[in-house]
């Protein structure tokens, strides 16, 4: 079994002053740190600057962000254009583990860890097999809810290919 060690930072917003979060103005214009106002928002800044493929989505399953090797890693849009779409109108292509290919049902893909972690409420993990270009990708997703005041209003999700 494979051994990993994890190394946590506080993160200020003083820090963060050179990374531009996915909901601030559009690409180009001047951006200023502010103090985050949830963690959900600390999260989804996080997200954005992150090299790790991750993602966080809100409990109406819409992309609030996503680093840019989570991008490639599953095959949506880059970053920017991701956020604001439905996870599964972003590009996903999410097919069975059978020889034949088949794209998921919708069963099937509420059961997929992002959707679950939020539907849930609870840790969600699972394997997803990812079509981007006529190749496949077995890719494992480890994914929690992010809660406001007790209630679930989305997730976070780490990939990492298998």
């Amino acid at each position: 079994m494979a051994h990993v060690e994890l190394e946590l930072e506080a993160l200020t917003p003083r820090e963060s002053e050179g990374v531009e979060p996915t909901t601030g103005p559009p690409a180009g214009a001047a951006w200023t740190a502010a103090p985050w106002s949830t963690s959900f928002d600390r999260w989804a800044e996080t997200v954005f600057a992150a090299d790790e493929p991750c993602l966080v989505i809100d409990s109406s399953m819409t992309i609030v962000a996503a680093s840019t090797s989570c991008c490639a890693l599953l095959g949506l849009a880059d970053p920017r254009t991701a956020v604001g779409l439905p996870l599964l109108d972003a590009g996903l292509r999410l097919v069975d583990f059978t020889a034949a290919r088949s794209e998921l049902t919708e069963t099937e893909i509420e059961k997929i860890p992002p959707l679950l972690a939020v539907t849930s409420g609870r840790q969600a993990r699972g394997l997803l097999r990812v079509t981007l270009d006529n190749t496949d990708a077995t890719v494992d997703a480890i994914a929690t809810p992010l809660q406001r005041e007790g209630e679930t209003v989305g997730s976070l999700t780490f990939f990492a290919t298998v």
